[in-house]
């Protein structure tokens, strides 16, 4: 995982195989089994960009072997997900319990005890292999020797060129044949690490001047038009360089809020250390624009030894993207209060799988289950981090959580992106929008990377470098407008072309859900990209993103004591987060429940007037213009910009 999508971070990627690798034999001999064929299970393409190896590990230095299991139902998640997020069914709204999602995906009992079998004629003591409380894993501690001979495979220590940061990892690994379709992966293997790093240092995208901007919201020019010849109002003059909350709730309808479900409603957001929000930056945006917010500070809950208030990394860098998201976030839905989620210690860190752990228990295994190369293993073994047990199901999932993070596509192998996408079709189950920005480089990767003909990372690539979770079909994909220069809050927004390029296109491992196909197909056939299957996947048949977008250009945030314009998709996915926390307020106050999974609900014909379409700009990267945001669905902007006042009453009418 890199860091916010507000920030321009260090290209790390890692090209896999997909699932459908055609595995080749191979025989592995060891002195409690004897000869066993062996097939590759998964396989790493390429070294990592600004990794380098650096040395073979000691053979008796212990991994912490954990090997994920195949779940039952598993292939049935997309459309058990439809029936209860699909506005034309008849068990709309009706989301699972936590125990029924144990109960319907659990793996086959025979899964466990092929996988222990395995590692039990391998030699390894019963008492030394565990399995997770709902059998989803099976963790053994072994020497890199042992792991070696048990996977076929051979294990070097890479160093990055930046950081000098350490990981452990191979180029390949195999199971046996007979094994493999009861296991979905196995780590640490291939997989390299992609969490944010307290020694990585980033740039925060915001005005090339970086100027202390005083205080925003004072008309600096002569008053505008609208379309129709109107003035307008001053606090909306200057929306096309200053985004301020009057702007967004004019752009996009918003109602006076007063909510009434304050007590049953929950919306998160998403932070990861060392990303921390700073008190006196809150107050300074609060005191401006949402004066009744003065000392206020969200619910906060630390997964994982997370650390709030951290003057280890004080800067720009290190506080824009959380004071950015609790600013905005709390602002619109005050006076709901919003969950701060914050994951990971100043040593280690933590991924994705963090925060999954916290919100679900049933994703936990032993010591938390986590990958060391994706996220953080508590108690934190190194010297200073966090030793507390690592946090499993310490907290319901909120009805919304809003994460502002993410990483190439082409740095998670297929089976572990799949994986954790299942989870967040789990948690749309349970009645949960999981909503994540689409990335700030158009069509290219993180840091503007593309993609060779084999779809690795290289630095003159052309083919387009997807991000992911955002191309999770379990998960809704916020991307970027603008107020286009010399516009107003009444024109017609742009896809947005300033600083960033709103993060959209195709994915290379997953396929097209159900509920977009017919958007995708009208786009592909009537607006058709020019662009061959050597640039992107132009097949048809897979994931395409974003899902809706919101405004992503020069907002207004108090960062370090004082007001700086700030860029990406990372401001798009909160604002949309506060929009559907008022749905849900309204279903709630009617005695209905949180509209969860909304992907279905957006694409479909009942609710295309309550999106604003995006018909200018494009998404540049990898030496093209990109994609083109045109009529209909887009992968610029997807289905467009929410009008919440038409929004509420289609989600109300559901039920």
């Amino acid at each position: 995982m890199h860091l916010p999508l507000a920030f321009l971070t260090l290209g790390l990627a890692a090209t896999l195989a997909p699932s459908s690798i055609s595995a080749p034999s191979s025989t592995i001999t060891n002195s409690s089994t004897g000869s066993v064929p062996h097939v590759v299970h998964e396989k790493r393409a390429a070294d990592p960009l600004d990794w380098f190896l650096s040395h073979k590990p000691s053979p008796s230095k212990i991994l912490p072997l954990r090997i994920g299991l195949t779940q039952q139902n598993i292939d049935k998640i997309s459309d058990l997900l439809m029936a209860v997020s699909h506005p034309d069914s008849s068990d709309y709204g009706k989301h699972w319990t936590p125990q029924q999602v144990v109960d319907t995906f659990k793996p086959k009992a025979e899964s466990v005890d092929s996988v222990v079998g395995w590692l039990r004629d391998f030699g390894f003591e019963r008492e030394k292999i565990r399995t997770s409380a709902n059998k989803g894993w099976v963790e053994v501690m072994a020497s890199v020797e042992e792991v070696e001979r048990l996977l076929g495979t051979e294990y070097h220590v890479y160093k990055h060129v930046e950081t000098g940061e350490e990981q452990i990892s191979c180029e390949t690994y195999s199971v046996p044949a007979d094994i493999r379709k009861h296991i979905d992966l196995i780590k640490p293997t291939v997989h390299f690490n992609h969490r944010p790093s307290p020694k990585t240092t980033t740039k925060f995208k915001r005005a090339a001047s970086g100027a202390n901007l005083g205080k925003p919201g004072v008309s600096t020019v002569g008053p505008k038009k609208s379309p129709d010849a109107t003035p307008v109002p001053p606090s909306l003059e200057n929306c096309d360089k200053m985004i301020t909350l009057d702007c967004l709730k004019a752009l996009y309808d918003v109602p006076d809020f007063n909510p009434v479900s304050t007590d049953t409603n929950s919306y998160g957001i998403l932070e990861f250390t060392p990303q921390a929000f700073l008190a006196g930056d809150l107050d300074l945006f609060f005191s401006n624009f949402s004066p009744s917010l003065v000392g206020v500070r969200p619910k906060t809950v630390l997964i994982d030894g997370g650390t709030v208030v951290q003057t280890t990394n004080q800067s720009f860098d290190f506080n824009g993207e959380s004071d950015l998201d609790l600013e905005y976030g709390m602002s619109l839905v005050n006076p709901q209060t919003v969950t701060l989620l914050q994951t990971g210690d100043l040593v280690e860190g933590a991924g994705f799988d963090n925060w999954l752990d916290a919100v679900d228990g049933s994703f936990c295994t032993f010591e938390g289950g986590d990958d060391p190369t994706q996220d953080g293993i508590y108690p934190d073994p190194l010297p200073g981090g966090f030793k507390g047990p690592e946090s499993c199901g310490i907290l319901a999932p909120p009805f919304v959580v809003s994460t502002s993070y993410g990483q190439d596509e082409s740095t998670i192998t297929a089976f572990s992106a799949t994986r954790q996408c299942n989870e967040y079709g789990k948690l749309g189950l349970m009645g949960t929008t999981i909503l994540y920005s689409s990335g700030d480089n158009g069509v290219a990767g993180n840091g503007g990377v593309c993609l060779n003909s084999q779809g690795q990372p290289v630095a003159n690539g052309s083919m387009f470098n997807p991000d992911f979770p955002a191309t999770c079909p379990f998960v809704t994909a916020a991307g970027a407008t603008q107020v286009n220069p010399g516009s107003t809050v009444f024109d017609p927004e742009g896809a947005c072309e300033q600083v960033i390029f709103s993060g959209g296109g195709f994915s290379n491992i997953f396929a097209i859900p159900d509920y977009q196909q017919t958007a995708v197909s009208s786009f592909l056939t009537n607006h058709p990209p020019p662009y061959t299957s050597a640039q992107f996947n132009n097949s048809g048949t897979s994931r395409a993103f974003p899902d809706l977008a919101a405004n992503g250009a020069n907002y207004v945030i108090g960062i370090d004591g004082e007001f700086e314009l700030v860029f990406g998709t990372s401001c798009s996915s909160p604002v949309v987060g506060s929009f559907i926390t008022m749905v849900n307020d309204a279903r709630l106050a009617a005695g209905k429940g949180p509209v969860g999974f909304i992907n279905p609900a957006i694409y479909s014909d009942q609710f295309q007037d309550a999106f604003n379409d995006i018909t200018m700009g494009t998404n540049q990267g990898c030496n093209t213009v990109g994609f083109t945001a045109t009529d209909g669905w887009d992968p610029v902007t997807g289905v467009g910009t929410p009008n919440v006042t038409k929004l509420i009453p289609l989600f109300l009418s559901l039920p």
